[in-house]
């Protein structure tokens, strides 16, 4: 005779011995779950958005560049590894909850393009055009991922824009150069607009600078060349050199370097970023923390460059104490507590002694270098 089974037993599943659950129910169970996360997920994403955007609309005027780089990395690292969470496999029951998440990012990244526009007054123009580029790279990431997994209806950004610019279309992509790695800043070649050198192999190039005349300076595309720079200049570009020696007077702003190898820069700012550049020494004296990113084996030491008038220069650009800060390196890439092994100090045995450019007409007779 059958023995009567008790309504409890069939609601746990806990029938003919089996204490597991049929296929069917058990995936409909998992895959409930796993929409439930991602509504959690989504959830807690769009507090996090709410938070930043009334953080963003009280104006964190961070007023130190130093400050703002840092904040600005953060955030946009947090977007990145966001991005890189999502996956390309998604069920339509998922698709509403990926478009609200995918939604919720493009609100994040044009919190950090306001937090640029809030800070701009007091970064450099380089500084906020990197900030640009690095902004216009993630919504490109996401516009691409929006494509990937939600092609009927591609999101984009609306541009303020009412002229469309016909130019902008003509452009072939060698105009603008991206770095290999996604998350590098991308430098577009008007940051090299600027008078200076170009395109020079083997050559010592020297010129006399006057900030008031010159203002920007760019070295660019130099193999196996010696550059002297003497005077003040407002902000020095330097992009793809190999195998160089420069040495440069006071720079009012900052200094930007990209894609140097096997060089040696002997440099005065007040401010110094160094993107993928190897097995170089810097020779520096700065206002505020040299900062590297995608950058190894470089060295640094104290500024140690001298010619007739260069104390006041140095004085005149608010450089003339020594702040010790070359040796007190940000390595962006680098999160861990300990120290980043992508740069190191110059050993004292291994610098160069006190360079004198004051007179280099026997070195500008043997190779005259014209500025471009």
């Amino acid at each position: 005779m059958a023995e009567n089974v008790p309504d409890e037993a069939f609601s746990s599943g806990e029938v003919n011995g089996s204490d597991g659950e049929t296929p069917t129910l058990n995936q409909e169970k998992k895959h409930a779950a796993m929409l439930k996360h991602l509504a959690d997920l989504n959830n807690a994403r769009l507090q996090q958005s709410q938070s930043r955007k009334i953080e963003t609309l009280s104006a964190p005027v961070f007023e130190s560049v130093d400050l703002f780089l840092k904040g600005f990395s953060e955030i946009k690292q947090k977007i990145q590894k966001r991005i890189d969470e999502f996956h390309e496999e998604t069920s339509p029951q998922e698709k509403t909850l990926l478009k609200s998440c995918l939604e919720t990012l493009a609100l994040d990244i044009n919190g950090l393009e306001k937090l640029v526009a809030v800070n701009s007054y007091f970064l450099p123009s380089y500084e906020v055009r990197s900030a640009q580029n690095a902004i216009a790279e993630l919504k490109d990431r996401l516009d691409n991922l929006n494509f990937q997994l939600l092609p009927k209806k591609k999101f984009t950004f609306k541009n303020k824009v009412t002229k469309k610019n016909p130019e902008a279309f003509q452009k072939p992509e060698s105009a603008v150069r991206k770095m290999n790695d996604n998350n590098a800043v991308t430098l577009r070649k008007d940051n090299y607009c600027a008078p200076g050198f170009r395109n020079k192999e083997g050559m010592v190039l020297v010129n006399d600078l006057d900030a008031s005349k010159d203002g920007d300076f760019a070295l660019s595309d130099l193999v196996n060349c010696r550059i002297y720079l003497r005077g003040r200049l407002r902000a020095l570009f330097i992009h793809r050199v190999k195998g160089c020696q420069v040495f440069a007077g006071p720079v009012m702003g900052s200094v930007l370097i990209e894609s140097a190898e096997n060089c040696v820069f002997m440099l005065a700012s007040h401010q110094i970023r160094i993107h993928q550049t190897t097995n170089t020494d810097f020779y520096l004296r700065v206002r505020s923390r040299p900062i590297v990113e995608y950058t190894n084996g470089v060295r640094f030491a104290p500024y140690a460059l001298y010619y007739r008038g260069i104390e006041e220069e140095l004085q005149q650009s608010d450089l003339k104490d020594e702040t010790g800060m070359w040796s007190n390196v940000d390595d962006f890439r680098w999160l861990r507590a300990v120290s980043s092994p992508n740069w190191s100090v110059l050993p004292e045995d291994d610098r160069l002694p006190l360079v004198d450019i004051s007179d280099l007409k026997a070195e500008e007779d043997a190779v005259s270098g014209k500025q471009i």
